[in-house]
């Protein structure tokens, strides 16, 4: 088949490569413009276009599809020439407007994060593990206007562990999401069998997964100690969560396990104490949490045995 892939970040890239190694036509490649990216803000090619050019695929970048602007109307006439049988989107970061999702031959198909119609929207990975799913998995969906709404055609399944953070569980679903699609895809009838047996979600089960933010990321040691080892699991590796220093500066936050350090009426946010496994600090409901990797501003990330070893914290202090 000839098939139109359009994705961004990593988690498409996985995809991408899944499908160059199948007798698939890749007939061209959508991503996102250049972006401004590390310490030198240099443009950086998404991870889509690295791969895509190492293969020669044809890329296209454009700004959006609006039927409002010349500049829309005319990426929707270059979609339309390319005259594909079927376009895979993956973490796009563009909308796609009812024109475009009708103009390949079988549609859109869509490659998702969760566990469809649970946790549509932006961060479906990061919501699991800090509501504490015990699992999710990858829906392929036939794409509809609505956010993640479309018809969904298959799905994979993946548990979340206690170990899991968003780094670790973007990684398997990003290997499942590819797997997933290369089965869809198997061939025409098989992608027509897919689509003739696709369910509708029950909207009665949808639940969103907004958009991350920084300041959400900030520790609250009011909070019991599962549902803060959740948050500082799920904001890895962004946005990271936190302790304020000062007004300019912040301990960052990488990794955690449950401590069963007694806590002894200690007020939340009290370290209680340093050793081998990290710092045990109190939170509320009288539990306690075991903070395994710190980062001071300016610094690497630091292990339990190297935080030890700086003594920039005490047994006693309280954690703002």
């Amino acid at each position: 088949m000839k098939i139109i892939f359009a994705g961004t970040p990593e988690f498409a890239a996985v995809a991408l490569a899944a499908l160059l190694k199948t007798e698939h036509e890749i007939v061209a490649v959508y991503t996102q413009p250049d972006r401004k990216a590390g310490r030198g803000q240099k443009l950086t090619a998404s991870a889509v276009k690295q791969l895509a050019l190492e293969h020669d695929l044809p890329v296209y970048q454009p700004l959006h599809f609006k039927s409002s602007t010349e500049e829309g109307l005319a990426a929707q006439q270059q979609l339309k020439e390319l005259n594909a049988d079927v376009m895979v989107v993956a973490a796009y970061g563009l909308i796609l407007p009812q024109v475009v999702l009708d103009t390949p031959k079988y549609g859109c198909l869509n490659i998702h994060g969760s566990l469809l119609p649970r946790w549509r929207g932006a961060a479906p990975i990061q919501r699991a593990i800090a509501t504490g799913d015990q699992e999710t998995g990858v829906t392929i969906m036939k794409m509809a206007a609505g956010l993640d709404t479309g018809d969904m055609m298959y799905k994979t399944y993946c548990p979340i562990t206690a170990d899991d953070t968003s780094a670790t569980l973007h990684d398997k679903l990003a290997v499942q999401g590819a797997e997933a699609i290369v089965a869809v895809l198997e061939s025409e009838e098989k992608l027509q069998h897919y689509l003739d047996k696709r369910e509708v979600q029950d909207e009665a089960l949808t639940v969103y997964a907004h958009k991350l933010s920084k300041a959400e990321a900030r520790i609250d040691w009011t909070q019991d100690a599962i549902s803060i080892d959740r948050n500082i699991r799920a904001f890895n590796p962004w946005p990271v969560a936190f302790i304020p220093l000062d007004e300019n500066n912040n301990l960052r936050i990488w990794g955690s396990l449950l401590s069963e350090q007694p806590v002894n009426e200690a007020v939340p946010g009290t370290i209680l104490a340093i050793d081998k496994h990290g710092v045990h600090v109190t939170c509320g409901n009288q539990q306690a949490v075991c903070l395994t990797s710190l980062q001071w501003p300016g610094g690497k990330a630091l292990n339990a045995v190297q935080i030890a070893q700086t003594q920039k914290l005490q047994v006693g202090q309280i954690l703002a």
